[in-house]
């Protein structure tokens, strides 16, 4: 009886021709499967080789800290690097070391950073540094006889970056010695009259730069 039972639990000619069959379906399916999943990652891989390099602020992005991208040099000036330590609003810190300021003592939140775009206001330098420190991109400028047409110019610049994504802030700074100035993280870039080119360049740039030290937060 048991000899019997066990020879009845033996899979038939064509039980074993139908697991076969599941088998070789089985390895055909993983073959294409892994077979398409590796033609896309080398496509994808050659596609961002391929056009990463021109991502910048003139094409409506720019992929900044990301990729492991080295710190820039430039454009702009570098400034020393003053830290970033938090204070409390009004109290006393050192001097900062350029106007406008590019690195030192700032706000903590609720009160800094300042909402990405355009601002018809002046802010605190303890203010602005904060968005540096995210990697943003600080414009402004300094017309005592007024520049409509100037402001205007810089308002639709900033503007696009920011529905593009990108991280910059822009308002009224007095008492710089020159007409506008660009701001990152440790760089900082003046300029007279408006130079789209020159200011996308500086954006394109150092937005989400390595230099700054929280480039992805926002």
């Amino acid at each position: 009886m048991a000899t019997r039972a066990k020879r009845s639990q033996k899979p038939t000619p064509t039980q074993v021709r139908a697991a076969r069959r599941a088998r070789r379906q089985t390895r055909r399916r993983f073959l294409r499967y892994g077979t398409m999943t590796a033609v896309g990652a080398i496509a994808l891989t050659f596609i961002i080789a391929l056009f990463l390099p021109s991502f910048s602020f003139a094409g409506g992005g720019s992929f900044g800290g990301f990729f492991g991208a080295s710190a820039p040099d430039g454009p702009g000036q570098r400034i020393d690097d003053q830290g970033a330590v938090h204070i409390t609003p009004g109290q006393s810190h050192p001097s900062y070391n350029s106007v406008p300021a590019t690195s030192g003592w700032h706000l903590g939140q609720p009160l800094a950073p300042a909402p990405w775009g355009v601002h018809s206001e002046v802010l605190e330098d303890e203010v602005l540094i904060h968005n540096l420190e995210h990697g943003g991109i600080g414009v402004h400028y300094d017309c005592p006889g007024g520049c409509d047409e100037l402001v205007q110019q810089l308002a639709e610049l900033v503007s696009k970056a920011v529905n593009g994504s990108l991280k910059v802030i822009m308002s009224p700074y007095p008492g710089m010695d020159s007409t506008i100035s660009l701001t990152a993280w440790t760089f900082i870039d003046k300029l007279d009259f408006f130079d789209k080119d020159r200011i996308s360049d500086f954006v394109g740039s150092h937005e989400s730069s390595p230099n700054a030290p929280e480039p992805n937060a926002r």
